[in-house]
C-alpha cells in the first residue's frame, strides 16, 4: 500500500492525509483550499507559489520539515530562470510533490480570494499638532579661509531663520547632507522631531519640500491595517491591509507564544515577518500614493501586548503565564529604522502604553477615539477579534478587560468559514416556514433569490461564510426553531425541510447545497457559542466590578464590529440587552485613534493619563469567569432575560423536548 502522510494548509487550517507523492496544489483543491493557478498546473504563470512552515506543530501532530518536499523540479528551476520571482523557501505548488508530512502556508499573494480588510478609514475633525516639522533653509556656500562643516552651516541657517538653536540630530542625517545641499544649491528642506524635550534633525531633501507623510497602523493579530496619511493637511491617501503573517505560527495569542517557548528562532521569526508585512504595506500604500517613501517620516502603530511585544523584538512568554507581566507599560517613541521600519532613515515610531498584560496599546488608542471618558453614560466598547478589548465606563471611571474569543467569528475554525474575501457570504435570511435560505456574499449586492445572482456571482463563486454571516445564519436558525436555545440543531427540523441533514450522530443545516456545500454543522455552533461566551463573561466581570445593571450604550469596534447587525449579535448573546438603537459601530477605532496620535502629539499626553486611569481586570485569574461562561453559553443567554431585546423583535419560538425512549421495567419471573 502508498504511504499516506497528513498535510495542513494555513491559514484556513483545513487538512488531509494524501498519499507520497501527491503534488501540492492538487491537494490543496482536493480540500478545497483557496489557491491562485492561471496556467493550469503547467508551472508558467507562479501564483501557486506555496512555503513549507517547518518546526513541531502539536496542535496539528505533525513535524513539518522543508525535506518532505520533492527537490526542485526542472520546471521550478526554468520558472526562476525565466522570471526570478521565487522569494527564498517559496515553492511552486503544482510541480512539488509531498514527501511526509507538511504544514504548508498558502500567501496571500498566492489566493485566488485575498482577504478584504475592511478597515477604511473613519472621518474625524483631528487638530492638527504634529511633533515633526518641516523648515526650508537657505544655506551660506562653505568658503575656503573659514570652512566649516554641512551640518555646521545647516545648524546656523536654522538658527538664524527659524530660531531653532542647540539642535540635536539623528546620525542618519549625516550620509544625505552634501548631495541634498549639492542637488538643492545650497537650499534644503529639513525635517525637525520635536515632542516638547531635544529637538532632533532628523532628515533633509534638496529644494522645497512641503508636504510629509505618516502612517497609523493597527497591528492586529489577525490583520494588519494602514492608514497613509498627509501630515500637513491630516488626509488619508491610502487605506490598506493584509493578513498578519503570523498566523502561520498560531491562530491565537496563546498559541504564539507556545511556538515562542517551544522553538529557539520562534521569537525572531514572528518578529521578523510582522516587520517584512509591514514594510511591504508601506511599499504598496506609497506606491498607489505615488509618493516616495523617503517622505513617510513618522508611523503610529498599536497592537495587543503580545503583538506589540513582538513588533519591539520583547519575549513575549511572560505574558503567557500568571501575573501576565509586560516587559513595558509606557509609550514609545524611537527612531523607526531601530526596528527595522523602512521609512525614512531618520523617521520616528509612536506606540502608546500598553494598559496590562492582555490589554493593550491597541485597547488605549480606542479609548482615545472614542472618548468614553468624557460623557456621563456608561458605555461599553467592545474591539472584536481573536482576541476581544472590552471596556466599561463613563467620566467616573473606566475598566478594560481582555477576553480569548478566538478566531471562529473571523471564519477560523468553522467548518466552511473564511475570512471576508469576495464570495463569502456576509448576510442570511431564513424562510420561518420552508426554512429555505436566502443570502448575499461580499462582492454583490444581490440576495441569491434575486433574479440575476447566478450572473452577479459568476465571477465570484460562493466560497465560503465569513464571521457576520456565521452571526446571522446562527441567529436565523434560532428564530425558526432549527436551532434551540442550548444551541442544538434539531433533528426535528429535518422533518420540515431537506435542508437539515445528517451530519455524522448530530445535523447540519445545508445554506449552499452542491458537491462542496456551504453547511453549518453542530460543531460550528459550538465554536460560535464558545467565542461568544466569552466575550460575554468578560462583559459581565467588568458590570459586575462597576457595579452597573445595564448599559446606556454600546460601540462595536474593528472589522467584524463594522459589518455586523447589532440584532442578531445581540440575540446570539455576543453583547449584552441594550435598545437597538443604542448600537453602533464605530469601525476600526484602534486606527482611529492612532492617526488622532499620529497628527497630534498633545493627545499622546492624554493616552498616557487616561491609561493610569483605568482599572485591569484579568479575566485568567477572576473566580466570577467560569461562572459567567457557562451561562452565557445559552442563547442569548441562560439567566439574563434580554427583556429590552424582545421588546423590538420576536421571541423565538419554544422547542419541545426530544421525546426520550421509556425504559422497560425489568419484570423478573
Amino acid at each position: 500500500m502508498t504511504q499516506s502522510v497528513p498535510v495542513v494548509f494555513l491559514p484556513s487550517g483545513r487538512r488531509g492525509t494524501f498519499c507520497l507523492g501527491t503534488p501540492l496544489l492538487t491537494a490543496a483543491r482536493q480540500l478545497g483550499v483557496d489557491i491562485d493557478s492561471v496556467c493550469g498546473g503547467r508551472g508558467l504563470c507562479g501564483r501557486c507559489q506555496i512555503l513549507c512552515t517547518e518546526g513541531d506543530f502539536p496542535k496539528h501532530s505533525i513535524t513539518s520539515s522543508a525535506e518532505h518536499l520533492s527537490p526542485f523540479s526542472a520546471t521550478e528551476v526554468q520558472f526562476e530562470h525565466r522570471k526570478g520571482s521565487l522569494q527564498p523557501g517559496r515553492r511552486l505548488s503544482c510541480h512539488t510533490l509531498i514527501q511526509g508530512p507538511l504544514v504548508i502556508d498558502v500567501p496571500a499573494e498566492s489566493q485566488v480570494h485575498r482577504q478584504v480588510v475592511r478597515k477604511s478609514a473613519v472621518v474625524r475633525d483631528i487638530k492638527i499638532v504634529p511633533d515633526i516639522k518641516l523648515y526650508y533653509i537657505e544655506v551660506e556656500e562653505n568658503e575656503l579661509d573659514a570652512g566649516s562643516s554641512d551640518l555646521t552651516r545647516i545648524q546656523t541657517a536654522l538658527t538664524a531663520e527659524w530660531g531653532l538653536a542647540d539642535l540635536a540630530f539623528d546620525p542618519s542625517i549625516l550620509s544625505r547632507l552634501n548631495s541634498a545641499l549639492t542637488q538643492g544649491k545650497q537650499s534644503v528642506t529639513v525635517a525637525v522631531f520635536d515632542p516638547g524635550l531635544t529637538p532632533t534633525l532628523i532628515s533633509i531633501w534638496p529644494g522645497l519640500v512641503d508636504r510629509v507623510f505618516g502612517a497609523a497602523i493597527d497591528i492586529g493579530s489577525t490583520t494588519l491595517a494602514l492608514h497613509l496619511t498627509d501630515l500637513v493637511s491630516g488626509d488619508v491617501l491610502v487605506s490598506n491591509g493584509r493578513m498578519n503573517p503570523q498566523i502561520r505560527f498560531g491562530e491565537d495569542l496563546m498559541s504564539r507564544v507556545s511556538y515562542a517557548i517551544m522553538h529557539p528562532d520562534g521569537i525572531s521569526e514572528m518578529t521578523e515577518v510582522v516587520r517584512a508585512a509591514l514594510n511591504e504595506l508601506i511599499q504598496e500604500a506609497a506606491a498607489e500614493a505615488n509618493i516616495d517613501p523617503d517622505w513617510i517620516v513618522s508611523i503610529a502603530a498599536a497592537g495587543n501586548p503580545i503583538m506589540h511585544h513582538l513588533l519591539l523584538g520583547i519575549d513575549p512568554t511572560p505574558l503567557g503565564v500568571a501575573p501576565f507581566t509586560l516587559a513595558i507599560d509606557t509609550e514609545i517613541n524611537l527612531p523607526a529604522g531601530a526596528v527595522n521600519i523602512a521609512i525614512n532613515p531618520g523617521g520616528r515610531l509612536y506606540l502608546p502604553p500598553c494598559i496590562a498584560g492582555h490589554v493593550g496599546a491597541d485597547t488605549a488608542a480606542v479609548i482615545l477615539s472614542e472618548q468614553p471618558h468624557k460623557t456621563e453614560k456608561i458605555s461599553l466598547i467592545i474591539d472584536i477579534g481573536t482576541n476581544a478589548e472590552i471596556v466599561l465606563g463613563n467620566n467616573q471611571k473606566l475598566l478594560a478587560c481582555s477576553s480569548p474569543t478566538g478566531p471562529a467569528f473571523e471564519g477560523a475554525q468553522i467548518s466552511c468559514g473564511q475570512r471576508a474575501a469576495a464570495g463569502a457570504i456576509e448576510r442570511v435570511r431564513i424562510d420561518p416556514e420552508t426554512l429555505l435560505p436566502r443570502y448575499r456574499v461580499i462582492g454583490s449586492e444581490i440576495w441569491s433569490n434575486e433574479t440575476g445572482f447566478a450572473d452577479a456571482v459568476a465571477d465570484l463563486a460562493v466560497t465560503g461564510i465569513c464571521g457576520s454571516g456565521i452571526i446571522e445564519v446562527i441567529g436565523e436558525m434560532v428564530l425558526t426553531g432549527i436551532l434551540s436555545s442550548d444551541g442544538v440543531i434539531q433533528a426535528s427540523a429535518a422533518a420540515r425541510s431537506d435542508r437539515i441533514v445528517q451530519n455524522g450522530r448530530t445535523f447540519a443545516y445545508v445554506l449552499v447545497p452542491g458537491d462542496h456545500p456551504v453547511m453549518i454543522t453542530q460543531n460550528d455552533v459550538r465554536q460560535i457559542q464558545l467565542a461568544k461566551a466569552a466575550l460575554y463573561a468578560g462583559v459581565k466581570l467588568l458590570m459586575d466590578r462597576f457595579p452597573v445593571q445595564k448599559v446606556d450604550e454600546i460601540r462595536i469596534a474593528g472589522a467584524f464590529g463594522s459589518n455586523v447587525d447589532a440584532q442578531y449579535a445581540m440575540l446570539l448573546g455576543l453583547i449584552p440587552d441594550c435598545a437597538l438603537q443604542q448600537v453602533t459601530s464605530v469601525g476600526n477605532a484602534a486606527s482611529t485613534g492612532l492617526r488622532i496620535a499620529l497628527l497630534n502629539q498633545e493627545s499622546r499626553a492624554e493616552i498616557a493619563a487616561l491609561v493610569k486611569q483605568v482599572q485591569k481586570i484579568e479575566t485568567a485569574v477572576e473566580p466570577a469567569f467560569q461562572q459567567h461562561f457557562i451561562e452565557a453559553m445559552a442563547i442569548p443567554h441562560k439567566t439574563d432575560p434580554f427583556s429590552v431585546l424582545f421588546e423590538q423583535i420576536e421571541r423565538p419560538p419554544p422547542i419541545a423536548p426530544a421525546p426520550t425512549a421509556r425504559r422497560r421495567r425489568n419484570n423478573r419471573p
